[in-house]
């Protein structure tokens, strides 16, 4: 396959990764899957894509489509060919501001989409938590929906028309089925015929919500279903095809272009943060705060207040907002066009409150300012991050996280959804959108337990009755991948597994779409597909560092690197500093995600024998530069500079050091003798043949300057070794400053003793 794999290499215009280190930086998405890719492409454009296609029909290997990899139910892991669209297939197509409308290439991040289309007074609506690296094509692949689908609608509802490749390579266009179904001429009347025939089971068996996203959209080729979504780009004489390819998790198509509706930037918002000292209570309420219109209802509850509190990003947050220790707080929005109709909402909503006993002291914290509530969004988008922060090895797992019941049984079911994880000696972690009854509820379980994979599974079955038994559907946004797949048969019957199954095969003949998702699923609880498989262990090495907070071994190294949970917060592109060399190259392997996924693979031997100190491990550290914004901006507070030191130090151990790094980490040892020396090191920078000899025995590129040897360095005698007045202040003169920019320190020394302190600086012991 290697030979057939570089064949393939050389006909393509971007990138084909397929190393150890390359395939199992994409071997995990946000779940807790992880199944090892045959190689990995960065296509630049469709004839990239056309070509794999073909190659994977000849050779009957797998394609998947990824965007920002942020899947939290294994739909972006398979034995496939993976091809990221996010780091050429990026681009802004079209915009119509005067229709609303703009298309999109799949590779697009919503948050970049958003800014781009802020001048024009738009904005595209489906505000998923990961805005920040989520992709316009894995969003649609996944029927997203986001904090505001109570107004906007979710994906299905805005997206317009889907250009794609279907599984012959062939170009196809799914769109309103009376104005363009250029490719599908021949599909068209037998996906029809496929809806028409199963008709009574559809409007039967598909549930009555607004969020579902399970199974295939058959609803969506029906005419008289459309009316009843809101929003939606169809019309009850017209369907429209494209509804059909969003939610189907690559498993239909390949889409390389995506037409959407725009909305117009909403008005200024006002916020209450509705404190409940009763999580029942709390969803309970959310049915009647929905009937005063607001455009979000979001649940945060204790357990992710108290997590908040110590995660230095969201402590003063909790500080300055959260009065008091509620079990629950719901979040709620009002955007009315004119300023002053907000403040009728909040009345009618305090108001709501004095009417229900129980909640007539509820505490309300009104926010009206801009950057408080984004401080709020922003913790709130944190969620599961927030959730994921926990440092053992038990830790909220998403399989139950996303169910959807109508808001009139949203309080007995997670009343009922407790009462099964008590019968399993766990608890849960709840949030998200109280608003549409879809709230992502993981329960505590450590996969690295077989006892606790045998409840997953139980609580899984027995989630899944209790959600039909309230009328909901068994996922809301996430969709299925591999944790729900295997349901889809007991939530929608056999009638319509078959219909899926018959859609799968029309439209996917060769079996070559990211096969075992939404049908002919693989069991949620194999052992085998899961990132902690059955005999994961982790080597242990003498670490430099102090990890004992976390478990494991190597003193805890092990449990600080699996704190990554994958959910791609250093993926963002703009806002905060994490991560600065994922946003100059793009690559995964330079992103915080990349690096702790290869940490995690290589200490459990999982990418071969010395792999903590081979040269692709000190290649995916090159670009770290230990700014240490990862320490603060990931939510599980991964420290990447902490972990690249001791890669380094192990490195250092088992490896001789080179002139390049001995030059680097003994400048403190031999500066002072080097700077008598100034004037001949200096002339490496004047001369073309010294820099190029220098790059040749040093590794330092002849194309940058060296920082230049003053000959005016610091001494010793500028300052005393002792404090000699009043005010001593004592003054740390490190290498760089003494020989290299000595300005600074007389510059300091002189506003300290004109501010009337004694600087000084204790000679070394």
């Amino acid at each position: 396959m290697k030979s057939q794999i570089s064949v393939l290499k050389n006909s393509l215009s971007g990138d084909l990764l397929d190393g150890k280190f390359d395939i199992g930086r994409y071997s995990t998405d946000a779940s807790i899957y992880q199944i090892m890719p045959e190689a990995v492409i960065l296509p630049k454009n469709i004839e990239d894509i056309k070509k794999t296609i073909q190659f994977s029909q000849e050779h009957n290997i797998p394609i998947l489509p990824r965007g920002g990899g942020t899947s939290q139910n294994g739909q972006t892991v398979n034995g496939a060919i993976v091809l990221d669209n996010s780091k050429y297939l990026n681009k802004i197509i079209e915009v119509d501001a005067i229709n609303q409308t703009c298309l999109v290439e799949p590779g697009v991040v919503l948050d970049e989409l958003n800014r781009f289309l802020k001048p024009y007074g738009l904005w595209f609506p489906v505000d998923v938590s990961t805005s920040s690296r989520a992709t316009i094509g894995g969003m649609a692949g996944n029927n997203s929906a986001g904090g505001r689908s109570i107004r906007y609608g979710i994906m299905r509802d805005n997206v317009i028309s889907i250009d794609t490749l279907l599984s012959d390579a062939s170009e196809a266009h799914f769109g309103l089925s009376k104005k363009n179904i250029s490719g599908l001429q021949s599909l068209f009347p037998k996906l029809m015929a496929i809806a028409e025939k199963n008709k009574n089971e559809i409007k039967t068996r598909f549930p009555k919500v607004l969020r579902r996203v399970g199974g295939y959209n058959l609803d969506a080729l029906l005419n008289d279903t459309l009316a009843s979504r809101p929003g939606s780009i169809g019309t009850e004489s017209d369907v429209n095809l494209s509804h059909l390819i969003v939610g189907s998790e690559g498993t239909l198509a390949y889409s390389t272009g995506i037409k959407l509706k725009l909305s117009p930037l909403p008005p200024p918002k006002v916020m209450a943060l509705c404190h409940f000292s009763s999580f029942y209570d709390a969803m309970d309420a959310a049915q009647h705060i929905v009937e005063l219109n607001p455009i979000a209802v979001e649940l945060i509850d204790n357990t992710m207040i108290s997590l908040a509190r110590s995660i230095p990003l969201f402590s003063k947050t909790i500080k300055d907002f959260v009065k008091g220790n509620p079990d629950a707080i719901l979040v709620v929005e009002f955007a009315e066009d004119e300023w002053k109709e907000n403040f009728k909402k909040l009345n009618d909503l305090q108001d709501l409150f004095k009417s229900i006993e129980k909640n007539k002291h509820c505490n309300i914290v009104i926010l009206e300012d801009t950057h408080s509530q984004n401080r709020i969004s922003e913790m709130r988008k944190s969620g599961l991050n927030i959730m994921m922060s926990m440092k053992s090895d038990a830790k909220p797992v998403s399989f139950v996280e996303d169910c959807a019941v109508p808001l009139t049984n949203l309080a007995d079911y997670t009343q009922g959804l407790n009462d099964i994880f008590e019968k399993y000696e766990t608890s849960g972690t709840w949030y998200a959108h109280a608003s549409v009854g879809c709230l992502h509820v993981r329960p505590i379980l450590n996969m690295k337990s077989n006892n606790d994979v045998i409840k997953m599974r139980a609580i899984a079955e027995e989630a899944f009755e209790l959600v039909k038994k309230f009328d909901g559907s068994h996922s809301g946004e996430h969709g299925d991948g591999i944790s729900r797949s295997e349901f889809n048969p007991i939530m929608f019957g056999e009638k319509l597994t078959k219909a899926f199954r018959e859609v799968k095969s029309l439209m996917d003949p060769y079996g070559i779409f990211n096969p075992g998702k939404i049908v002919d699923a693989p069991k949620m609880d194999d052992r085998h597909l899961f990132r902690f498989s059955p005999g994961y262990t982790v080597s242990d090495f003498k670490t430099e560092l102090d990890w004992s907070t976390w478990s494991g071994s190597s003193n805890g190294f092990q449990g600080a690197v699996e704190m990554c949970n994958n959910n791609g917060a250093c993926r963002k592109l703009t806002g905060g500093v994490m991560c600065p060399s994922f946003r100059i190259t793009g690559e995964e392997k330079d992103s915080t995600r990349g690096r702790a996924n290869s940490l995690r693979l290589a200490m459990s031997g999982q990418l071969g024998p010395n792999a903590m100190t081979s040269p692709e491990m000190l290649e995916t550290m090159k670009l770290c530069v230990s700014c240490k914004a990862c320490k603060r901006e990931c939510p599980t507070s991964v420290d990447m500079s902490a972990m690249k030191l001791e890669v380094m130090a192990l490195n250092a151990k088992q490896n001789k050091l080179s002139i390049h790094e001995k030059l680097i980490a003994f400048l403190p040892d031999y500066a002072p003798f080097a700077a008598f020396f100034n004037k001949i090191l200096n002339l490496r920078n004047s001369s073309k043949f010294l820099s190029n000899l220098g790059e040749k025995l040093t590794g330092f590129s002849s194309k940058r300057n060296l920082p230049i040897w003053r000959r005016d360095w610091y001494r010793d005698n500028e300052i005393p070794s002792s404090a000699q007045g009043p005010y001593p202040v004592i003054l740390f003169i490190d290498t760089f400053n003494r020989y290299f920019e000595p300005e600074n320190l007389r510059s300091a020394v002189k506003v300290l003793k004109n501010a009337g302190y004694s600087p000084f600086c204790p000679k070394p012991i």
